[in-house]
């Protein structure tokens, strides 16, 4: 089995290599990782060494995985999430998986909160990244053992506030049963394949009510689509 995935986005079923772009200001590990990720079937379309450099370069490439540092010159990391993902007219943005040195709680929360889908430390493993950048290609939240726990955490926190008031609001649209089935494993953390298992359907089939869901709810993400499902105790249901 190869790295490649489809993308969906090609005629005929094709299949292409998922394009990542890599952004870090140091250039040994930047080249290092695109190195990585090239010999793994990637297709590494371009790289950057700053934060508005970044900007430019995704918003041309448009790569489906950006692998991003926190720490940048120019401008944060985080800014630059929130530039390429924050909801902006026109394509959808690149997937954000963090590559970051920092396990700073409050560094792992606000890329999250800028719409990282995931967050890794640089201390994991080639294996790991690699890992990460397919599951990040395909929408699934990835984070450094330890992490996971802590957004979870976070997404509980916030759930428990009280919500503004939202005369305007309109009715959350209906979802099929299965479709309600699926959001609350993913609710509970499950992954793509997990789900797939427990309800003994293709994995492409998961991924299929996860994007239906999102669209109806008008989320953008899974992590999105995660705190949804914890607003409404989905993730503590049977």
């Amino acid at each position: 089995m190869t790295e490649r995935q489809t993308s969906g986005q090609g005629g005929g079923g094709e299949e292409r290599p998922v394009t990542v772009m890599v952004v870090d200001d140091h250039p040994m590990w930047r080249d290092a990782v695109a190195r990585d990720l090239s010999e793994a079937g990637f297709a590494v379309v371009a790289t950057a060494g700053d934060g508005p450099q970044a900007v430019r370069r995704a918003k041309a490439a448009n790569p489906d995985v950006l692998v991003l540092d926190l720490n940048l010159p120019g401008l944060p990391g985080v800014e630059v999430c929130k530039q390429l993902v924050g909801g902006e007219p026109g394509p959808p943005g690149p997937r954000v998986l963090v590559l970051s040195a920092s396990g700073e709680h409050a560094d792992v929360l606000e890329a999250v909160k800028s719409g990282a889908t995931g967050y890794l430390l640089k201390s994991a493993s080639t294996e790991d990244l690699l890992d990460a950048v397919r599951r990040t290609a395909a929408g699934e939240p990835v984070f450094t053992p330890g992490l996971a726990g802590l957004v979870l955490g976070e997404y509980r926190r916030l759930a428990t506030d009280p919500a503004p008031a939202a005369p305007d609001r309109p009715v959350a649209p209906r979802l099929t049963e299965r479709e309600k089935e699926v959001l609350r494993l993913v609710a509970k953390g499950l992954s793509y394949k997990q789900i797939a298992e427990r309800l003994v359907i293709s994995h492409r089939t998961v991924q299929n009510h996860v994007q239906n869901t999102l669209g109806k709810l008008q989320l953008h993400n899974r992590v999105e689509l995660v705190r949804y499902a914890i607003e409404r105790g989905l993730d503590s249901e049977t």
